[in-house]
Protein backbone atom coordinates (compact mmCIF):
# COMPACT_ATOMS: atom_id res chain seq x y z
CA UNK A 1 0.00 0.00 0.00
CA UNK A 2 0.69 3.62 -0.72
CA UNK A 3 -0.06 6.72 1.61
CA UNK A 4 -0.54 9.80 0.55
CA UNK A 5 -0.51 12.54 3.35
CA UNK A 6 -1.91 15.75 1.91
CA UNK A 7 -3.18 13.49 -1.05
CA UNK A 8 -6.50 15.42 -1.83
CA UNK A 9 -3.70 19.08 -2.14
CA UNK A 10 -2.56 20.16 -5.63
CA UNK A 11 0.65 18.24 -6.03
CA UNK A 12 -0.71 15.33 -3.64
CA UNK A 13 -3.61 14.48 -5.87
CA UNK A 14 -1.60 14.36 -9.07
CA UNK A 15 0.67 11.86 -6.97
CA UNK A 16 -2.36 9.92 -6.47
CA UNK A 17 -3.41 10.08 -9.85
CA UNK A 18 0.32 9.28 -11.13
CA UNK A 19 0.62 5.88 -8.88
CA UNK A 20 -2.36 4.54 -9.92
CA UNK A 21 -1.89 5.20 -13.73
CA UNK A 22 1.69 3.40 -13.00
CA UNK A 23 -0.41 0.43 -11.46
CA UNK A 24 0.55 1.14 -8.28
CA UNK A 25 -1.46 0.80 -5.15
CA UNK A 26 -4.05 0.36 -3.47
CA UNK A 27 -3.60 3.93 -2.45
CA UNK A 28 -4.98 5.43 1.05
CA UNK A 29 -4.98 9.35 1.31
CA UNK A 30 -4.47 11.07 4.84
CA UNK A 31 -6.09 14.23 4.07
CA UNK A 32 -8.61 16.96 5.55
CA UNK A 33 -11.00 17.68 2.62
CA UNK A 34 -13.49 19.90 4.68
CA UNK A 35 -16.13 21.90 2.60
CA UNK A 36 -14.65 23.05 -0.89
CA UNK A 37 -13.85 21.65 -3.73
CA UNK A 38 -11.09 19.91 -2.87
CA UNK A 39 -12.61 16.64 -2.78
CA UNK A 40 -12.87 16.56 -6.68
CA UNK A 41 -9.15 16.13 -6.72
CA UNK A 42 -9.53 12.94 -6.16
CA UNK A 43 -13.23 11.80 -6.95
CA UNK A 44 -12.14 9.80 -9.78
CA UNK A 45 -9.61 7.63 -8.13
CA UNK A 46 -10.00 4.23 -6.57
CA UNK A 47 -8.86 4.71 -3.13
CA UNK A 48 -8.50 2.32 -0.27
CA UNK A 49 -9.33 4.70 1.76
CA UNK A 50 -9.33 8.69 3.36
CA UNK A 51 -7.78 9.27 6.73
CA UNK A 52 -8.45 12.58 8.80
CA UNK A 53 -5.18 13.66 9.64
CA UNK A 54 -5.94 13.44 13.22
CA UNK A 55 -6.24 9.64 12.89
CA UNK A 56 -3.30 8.80 10.59
CA UNK A 57 -1.01 7.32 13.15
CA UNK A 58 -3.52 4.56 14.24
CA UNK A 59 -4.06 4.07 10.56
CA UNK A 60 -0.85 3.43 9.61
CA UNK A 61 -0.38 1.42 12.54
CA UNK A 62 -3.53 -0.99 12.00
CA UNK A 63 -1.93 -1.29 8.61
CA UNK A 64 1.70 -1.31 9.46
CA UNK A 65 2.84 -4.75 7.48
CA UNK A 66 1.17 -3.75 4.21
CA UNK A 67 2.41 -0.33 3.93
CA UNK A 68 5.16 0.01 1.21
CA UNK A 69 5.78 3.91 1.08
CA UNK A 70 4.35 7.34 2.77
CA UNK A 71 4.71 10.05 0.57
CA UNK A 72 4.52 13.26 2.77
CA UNK A 73 2.82 15.94 0.49
CA UNK A 74 0.50 17.20 3.40
CA UNK A 75 1.50 20.39 5.17
CA UNK A 76 0.30 24.19 5.89
CA UNK A 77 2.13 25.68 2.33
CA UNK A 78 0.76 29.33 2.54
CA UNK A 79 4.02 31.82 2.43
CA UNK A 80 1.28 33.98 4.36
CA UNK A 81 0.15 31.90 7.13
CA UNK A 82 1.78 33.76 10.50
CA UNK A 83 0.51 31.01 13.39
CA UNK A 84 4.08 29.74 13.55
CA UNK A 85 2.52 26.98 16.33
CA UNK A 86 0.42 25.88 14.04
CA UNK A 87 2.59 25.53 11.48
CA UNK A 88 5.52 23.60 13.03
CA UNK A 89 2.80 20.91 14.71
CA UNK A 90 1.93 20.45 11.08
CA UNK A 91 4.52 20.76 9.35
CA UNK A 92 7.77 19.38 11.92
CA UNK A 93 6.22 17.56 14.31
CA UNK A 94 3.87 15.84 12.28
CA UNK A 95 6.23 15.28 9.84
CA UNK A 96 8.78 13.65 12.62
CA UNK A 97 5.86 11.02 13.91
CA UNK A 98 5.67 9.75 10.27
CA UNK A 99 9.80 9.63 10.00
CA UNK A 100 10.38 7.65 12.86
CA UNK A 101 7.38 5.11 12.10
CA UNK A 102 8.63 4.84 8.78
CA UNK A 103 12.07 4.41 10.13
CA UNK A 104 11.21 1.73 13.20
CA UNK A 105 8.47 0.11 10.40
CA UNK A 106 11.21 -0.30 7.60
CA UNK A 107 9.04 1.66 5.28
CA UNK A 108 10.15 4.43 2.58
CA UNK A 109 9.67 7.46 3.28
CA UNK A 110 9.29 10.72 0.56
CA UNK A 111 8.34 14.24 2.00
CA UNK A 112 7.61 17.75 0.69
CA UNK A 113 10.64 20.11 1.42
CA UNK A 114 10.59 23.87 -0.50
CA UNK A 115 12.40 25.85 -2.44
CA UNK A 116 11.13 28.58 0.12
CA UNK A 117 13.79 27.17 2.45
CA UNK A 118 16.43 29.21 0.36
CA UNK A 119 15.14 32.22 1.83
CA UNK A 120 15.89 35.54 -0.28
CA UNK A 121 18.48 33.25 -2.56
CA UNK A 122 21.89 35.10 -1.67
CA UNK A 123 22.99 31.57 -0.77
CA UNK A 124 22.07 30.51 -3.72
CA UNK A 125 19.88 27.66 -5.08
CA UNK A 126 22.33 24.34 -4.50
CA UNK A 127 20.37 21.56 -2.57
CA UNK A 128 23.41 20.65 -0.45
CA UNK A 129 22.42 18.84 2.52
CA UNK A 130 25.22 19.09 4.39
CA UNK A 131 24.80 20.89 8.12
CA UNK A 132 27.29 23.54 7.23
CA UNK A 133 25.46 24.37 4.04
CA UNK A 134 22.23 24.02 5.24
CA UNK A 135 23.23 25.99 8.42
CA UNK A 136 24.24 28.95 5.79
CA UNK A 137 20.36 28.99 4.96
CA UNK A 138 17.75 31.81 5.69
CA UNK A 139 13.74 31.50 4.94
CA UNK A 140 11.93 34.52 4.96
CA UNK A 141 8.38 32.92 5.66
CA UNK A 142 7.02 30.40 8.81
CA UNK A 143 6.42 28.16 6.45
CA UNK A 144 9.99 28.32 4.77
CA UNK A 145 11.26 27.89 8.18
CA UNK A 146 9.53 24.52 9.34
CA UNK A 147 10.62 22.66 5.99
CA UNK A 148 14.10 24.21 6.76
CA UNK A 149 13.86 22.85 10.25
CA UNK A 150 13.18 19.68 9.35
CA UNK A 151 15.53 19.26 6.77
CA UNK A 152 18.36 19.98 9.50
CA UNK A 153 16.87 17.43 11.71
CA UNK A 154 17.54 14.87 9.29
CA UNK A 155 21.33 15.98 8.74
CA UNK A 156 21.55 15.93 12.81
CA UNK A 157 19.73 12.64 13.13
CA UNK A 158 22.15 10.99 9.53
CA UNK A 159 25.11 12.81 11.34
CA UNK A 160 24.20 11.30 14.78
CA UNK A 161 23.77 7.73 13.36
CA UNK A 162 19.97 7.47 14.15
CA UNK A 163 17.76 4.27 12.56
CA UNK A 164 16.36 5.96 9.16
CA UNK A 165 14.12 4.63 6.89
CA UNK A 166 15.36 2.50 4.23
CA UNK A 167 15.08 4.94 1.36
CA UNK A 168 14.03 8.77 2.14
CA UNK A 169 13.97 11.86 -0.19
CA UNK A 170 12.88 15.35 0.35
CA UNK A 171 12.39 16.92 -3.04
CA UNK A 172 12.54 20.91 -2.55
CA UNK A 173 10.01 22.07 -5.25
CA UNK A 174 10.18 25.63 -6.83
CA UNK A 175 6.98 26.88 -8.71
CA UNK A 176 4.67 23.98 -9.62
CA UNK A 177 1.47 24.83 -11.98
CA UNK A 178 -0.86 21.85 -13.54
CA UNK A 179 -4.21 20.90 -12.89
CA UNK A 180 -6.04 20.60 -9.15
CA UNK A 181 -4.74 23.70 -7.60
CA UNK A 182 -7.81 25.25 -7.70
CA UNK A 183 -8.73 25.36 -3.84
CA UNK A 184 -5.65 27.05 -3.25
CA UNK A 185 -7.39 30.75 -3.84
CA UNK A 186 -4.54 33.17 -3.68
CA UNK A 187 -1.93 30.59 -3.39
CA UNK A 188 -2.73 28.91 -7.04
CA UNK A 189 0.14 29.06 -9.89
CA UNK A 190 0.54 32.41 -11.65
CA UNK A 191 -0.53 30.68 -14.75
CA UNK A 192 -4.04 29.19 -13.55
CA UNK A 193 -4.72 32.89 -12.02
CA UNK A 194 -3.69 34.27 -15.75
CA UNK A 195 -5.92 31.88 -17.56
CA UNK A 196 -9.23 33.80 -16.59
CA UNK A 197 -7.79 36.97 -17.84
CA UNK A 198 -6.74 35.33 -21.43
CA UNK A 199 -10.26 33.55 -21.67
CA UNK A 200 -12.08 36.74 -21.18
CA UNK A 201 -9.38 38.74 -23.50
CA UNK A 202 -8.72 40.74 -20.73
CA UNK A 203 -5.12 42.19 -19.33
CA UNK A 204 -3.17 39.81 -17.14
CA UNK A 205 -1.97 41.37 -14.07
CA UNK A 206 1.94 41.26 -13.38
CA UNK A 207 4.12 43.17 -10.40
CA UNK A 208 5.65 46.16 -12.01
CA UNK A 209 9.74 45.69 -11.76
CA UNK A 210 11.73 47.95 -8.79
CA UNK A 211 14.93 46.45 -9.39
CA UNK A 212 17.15 48.36 -12.18
CA UNK A 213 18.49 44.53 -13.32
CA UNK A 214 15.05 43.63 -14.34
CA UNK A 215 12.31 44.74 -16.67
CA UNK A 216 8.80 45.10 -15.82
CA UNK A 217 7.38 41.42 -16.28
CA UNK A 218 11.52 40.20 -16.50
CA UNK A 219 11.22 38.79 -12.89
CA UNK A 220 12.46 35.64 -13.20
CA UNK A 221 11.27 31.93 -11.62
CA UNK A 222 11.68 27.94 -12.22
CA UNK A 223 8.22 26.94 -13.16
CA UNK A 224 7.93 23.40 -12.79
CA UNK A 225 5.19 21.31 -14.64
CA UNK A 226 3.44 18.95 -11.70
CA UNK A 227 3.58 16.17 -13.93
CA UNK A 228 7.70 16.36 -13.51
CA UNK A 229 6.97 16.10 -9.98
CA UNK A 230 5.26 12.85 -10.26
CA UNK A 231 7.72 11.91 -12.78
CA UNK A 232 10.35 12.38 -9.85
CA UNK A 233 8.51 10.59 -7.11
CA UNK A 234 7.77 7.77 -9.26
CA UNK A 235 11.56 7.38 -10.33
CA UNK A 236 12.38 7.69 -6.46
CA UNK A 237 10.22 4.18 -5.89
CA UNK A 238 11.45 2.84 -8.66
CA UNK A 239 14.77 2.99 -7.48
CA UNK A 240 15.25 2.42 -3.48
CA UNK A 241 18.87 2.86 -3.50
CA UNK A 242 18.24 6.55 -3.92
CA UNK A 243 17.66 8.91 -0.83
CA UNK A 244 18.79 12.50 0.00
CA UNK A 245 17.36 16.03 -0.66
CA UNK A 246 16.79 17.11 -4.02
CA UNK A 247 15.63 20.48 -5.68
CA UNK A 248 12.49 19.54 -7.58
CA UNK A 249 12.86 22.15 -10.28
CA UNK A 250 13.42 22.76 -14.30
CA UNK A 251 17.06 24.21 -14.09
CA UNK A 252 15.81 26.94 -16.28
CA UNK A 253 14.35 30.19 -14.93
CA UNK A 254 12.21 32.06 -16.79
CA UNK A 255 9.98 35.44 -16.96
CA UNK A 256 6.72 36.12 -15.73
CA UNK A 257 6.44 37.40 -19.05
CA UNK A 258 7.38 34.36 -20.97
CA UNK A 259 4.75 32.61 -18.65
CA UNK A 260 1.60 35.07 -19.67
CA UNK A 261 2.57 35.17 -23.70
CA UNK A 262 2.78 31.23 -23.13
CA UNK A 263 -1.15 31.27 -21.50
CA UNK A 264 -2.74 33.52 -24.18
CA UNK A 265 -0.45 31.56 -26.93
CA UNK A 266 -2.32 28.40 -26.05
CA UNK A 267 -5.35 29.90 -26.48
CA UNK A 268 -4.37 31.57 -29.66
CA UNK A 269 -4.54 35.06 -28.55
CA UNK A 270 -2.32 38.50 -28.58
CA UNK A 271 -1.16 38.84 -24.65
CA UNK A 272 -2.21 41.37 -22.42
CA UNK A 273 -0.67 42.23 -19.50
CA UNK A 274 -0.81 45.17 -17.02
CA UNK A 275 1.88 46.34 -14.33
CA UNK A 276 0.83 47.40 -11.23
CA UNK A 277 3.56 48.25 -8.27
CA UNK A 278 4.62 45.50 -6.15
CA UNK A 279 3.16 46.16 -2.50
CA UNK A 280 5.28 48.34 -0.67
CA UNK A 281 4.78 45.54 2.36
CA UNK A 282 7.00 42.91 0.09
CA UNK A 283 8.90 45.10 -1.96
CA UNK A 284 12.06 44.71 -0.18
CA UNK A 285 11.32 40.99 0.00
CA UNK A 286 10.81 39.89 -3.17
CA UNK A 287 12.54 37.57 -5.01
CA UNK A 288 13.46 38.31 -8.61
CA UNK A 289 15.30 35.05 -9.41
CA UNK A 290 14.98 31.62 -8.78
CA UNK A 291 16.24 28.46 -10.73
CA UNK A 292 17.32 25.00 -9.07
CA UNK A 293 20.18 23.81 -9.17
CA UNK A 294 19.61 19.73 -10.48
CA UNK A 295 22.70 18.32 -10.61
CA UNK A 296 22.54 16.02 -7.81
CA UNK A 297 19.15 14.53 -9.21
CA UNK A 298 20.91 14.41 -12.63
CA UNK A 299 24.18 12.47 -10.76
CA UNK A 300 21.69 9.87 -8.52
CA UNK A 301 20.29 8.88 -11.92
CA UNK A 302 17.23 10.73 -12.89
CA UNK A 303 18.00 10.91 -16.83
CA UNK A 304 13.91 12.20 -18.11
CA UNK A 305 14.17 16.05 -19.57
CA UNK A 306 11.90 18.75 -17.62
CA UNK A 307 9.00 19.84 -19.25
CA UNK A 308 9.38 23.15 -21.39
CA UNK A 309 7.54 26.16 -19.71
CA UNK A 310 5.11 26.25 -23.38
CA UNK A 311 4.75 22.82 -23.57
CA UNK A 312 3.63 22.12 -20.32
CA UNK A 313 1.51 25.24 -19.74
CA UNK A 314 -0.52 24.76 -23.29
CA UNK A 315 -1.20 21.04 -22.12
CA UNK A 316 -2.78 22.85 -18.92
CA UNK A 317 -4.85 24.88 -20.22
CA UNK A 318 -5.90 23.11 -23.46
CA UNK A 319 -6.29 19.97 -21.61
CA UNK A 320 -7.77 21.13 -18.31
CA UNK A 321 -8.32 24.72 -17.69
CA UNK A 322 -10.52 25.20 -21.09
CA UNK A 323 -12.05 22.25 -20.59
CA UNK A 324 -15.72 21.45 -18.68
CA UNK A 325 -14.15 19.48 -16.57
CA UNK A 326 -10.89 20.78 -15.37
CA UNK A 327 -9.59 18.21 -12.76
CA UNK A 328 -7.25 15.23 -13.14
Amino acid sequence: MYVVTGGAGFIGSNIVHGLEAAGLGPVAVIDRLRSGVKWRNIAKRELFDIVHPDHAMDFLEAHAGAVTAIIHMGAISATTETDADKIIENNFRFTMQLWHWCASNRVRFIYASSAATYGDGKMGFDDDASADALAALRPMNPYGWSKHLFDRRVAAMIADGDRLPPQWAGLKFFNVYGPNEYHKGGQQSVVSQTYPHAANQDAAVLFRSHHPDYEDGGQLRDFIWVGDCVDIVLWLLGNEGVSGIFNCGTGKARSFADLVHAVYGAMDREPLIEYIDTPVEIRDKYQYFTEAKMDRLRAAGYGKPMTELETGIATYVRDFLDTDDPYR
